[in-house]
């Protein structure tokens, strides 16, 4: 049998669930789970690779399936690789990294062709491979990292808990443990000066005595930070405190300022609220701008603390391609890029378009888009806010010109019913649809099979060592 550092999470209370030995692992499922079989029920398993034979801990049990974590290996498959982050199997994110790549994208093309048919049940073309990312690690611009008081502990540290010290963690929760953080030591997501950062400020904190949050009693000084980096080489921080103490956060905000003299922008909110979102709180700037600019192309796009940008830079720029090379743009037409937020497709595509509309429902991604087509000299296009299923009508076609071409990226969810309605009726000669969600993206292609056939299929991976697939897809009317 081969070897490998293979590190498993299991509930501190197994609370009589059943242990299934020798469990064949014979194919992946969706959500990234692995799939064998015992007495005709699926077993759903995480952190395994078909090939792999192991003893599962049942977590979740049904009447016709079972969920678990493999707590023995009694064979690895011959497919596996050594996961390269010392905090796999326990932090929730690159579940994946025991996968090769190559077989990664396999597994992914599938889950859209499956969904597509399955779910679609329309007449389909050759759909072409998945567009690999070009980072496998590094590729994320933004990570959000929560404080807390009350980190995840090995094994060896719960027998030994009477020794521990320190309980205080700055990293990510633990999955389906709201209150549980993994202290992270090296995070592979994204580049540098990421790890140092957040390890500058954990450490400060620690040797400071400041509060790290309490995520059950919502009480706690430090409690997020958000780390946006740009392909520009610039770099965000924003530092969340669960409360003002002036004097302590100028200290803490100082200290970082002088140890890293080539970030650009230093952000700050006080939260006192009980969740973690600051889409409706007050952003202070610091230090620094309060935005960094991202580039593509001859484009630079403005980012802000609570702009919306495409995760991975670098794959975002194929994304957009993509839609233009499907949209064939000769000039003259009328497009409309539904759930547009920043407006980073309307402005790719609006210099080979007469007008671009764009629509979403945060005003502050439309404020940010308007800044966007403003500093490229864009001036032919439009940008609304509002709720799509009620701003989108007869009456705006009317008003703004109707759609030679619709863009849609909607949000994992999909269309609502009414907007798919309206773009049925508004009979656009061609529909760019761009999804993170295959299935959704299939039932709305379903309903959208009566007037428009799908000519050109391309999934294309913005989320290497996880599940998540992005799918773009051309639609011509009939």
């Amino acid at each position: 049998m081969r070897e490998f550092n293979t590190r498993i999470i299991v509930g501190r209370s197994r609370r009589n669930k059943p242990l299934l030995e020798r469990i064949v692992i014979t194919d992946m499922a969706a959500e990234g789970k692995s799939i064998g079989k015992i007495d005709d029920k699926v077993v759903f398993v995480s952190q395994a690779v078909p090939g792999d034979i192991v003893d599962v801990q049942v977590t979740r049990k049904r009447s016709n399936f079972y969920e678990g974590v493999p707590v023995k290996f009694h064979y690895y498959s011959d497919i596996r690789v050594t996961p390269f982050c010392e905090h796999f199997g326990v932090c929730g994110g690159c579940k994946w990294q025991s996968l090769p790549y190559k077989e990664q994208l396999n597994y992914k093309e599938r889950e859209i062709v499956n969904n597509l048919r399955r779910i679609g049940k329309i007449e389909l073309p050759e759909i072409a491979p998945v567009l690999a990312s070009p980072d496998e690690i590094l590729y994320r611009n933004k990570l959000e990292y929560t404080f807390s008081n009350k980190r995840w502990l090995t094994q060896s540290e719960m027998e030994n808990k009477d020794e521990l010290s320190n309980h205080n963690a700055l990293g990510f929760h633990i999955p389906g443990m709201f209150d549980k953080v993994v202290d992270i030591n090296r995070c592979y997501l994204q580049a540098e000066p990421s790890n140092a950062i957040r390890l500058a400020v954990r450490d400060y904190a620690l040797r400071e005595g400041l509060s790290f949050f309490d995520l059950r009693s919502k009480s706690g000084l430090l409690r997020t930070m958000i780390i946006r980096t740009a392909s520009t080489g610039e770099t965000m921080v924003v530092v969340v405190f669960g409360y003002d103490d002036a004097d302590i956060r100028t200290s803490l905000m100082d200290y970082l300022v002088n140890l890293f003299p080539d970030v650009v922008s230093w952000m700050y909110v006080i939260n006192t609220k009980a969740n973690d979102t600051i889409n409706d709180l007050d952003v202070s700037c610091y230090a620094g701008r309060d935005h960094i600019f991202e580039q593509m192309e001859d484009l630079k796009f403005k980012i802000g603390p609570k702009s919306f940008f495409q995760t991975n830079s670098h794959q975002a720029l194929n994304l957009y391609k993509i839609v233009r090379e499907f949209a064939a743009l000769t000039g003259d037409e009328v497009v409309y890029d539904l759930y547009t937020g920043t407006g980073t497709i309307a402005n790719f595509v609006a210099r080979m378009a007469a007008k671009v509309v764009g629509i979403e429902y945060v005003p502050e991604a439309i404020e940010d888009a308007h800044v966007n087509s403003e500093i490229n000299g864009i001036s032919n296009t439009l940008f609304l806010a509002g709720d799509m299923k009620d701003l989108l009508s007869h009456e705006l076609f009317e008003k703004h010109g109707w759609p030679d071409l619709i863009i849609t990226d909607p949000p994992r969810a999909g269309m609502h019913a009414d907007v798919v309605q309206t773009i049925l009726n508004a009979a656009p000669e061609k529909i760019v649809y761009v999804s993170c969600n295959a299935a959704t993206q299939a039932r709305d292609l379903n309903i959208l099979d009566i007037r428009y056939r799908v000519t050109r299929v391309q999934p294309i991976d913005m989320f290497p060592h996880t599940h998540h697939i992005e799918n773009v897809v051309l639609l011509e009317r009939r």
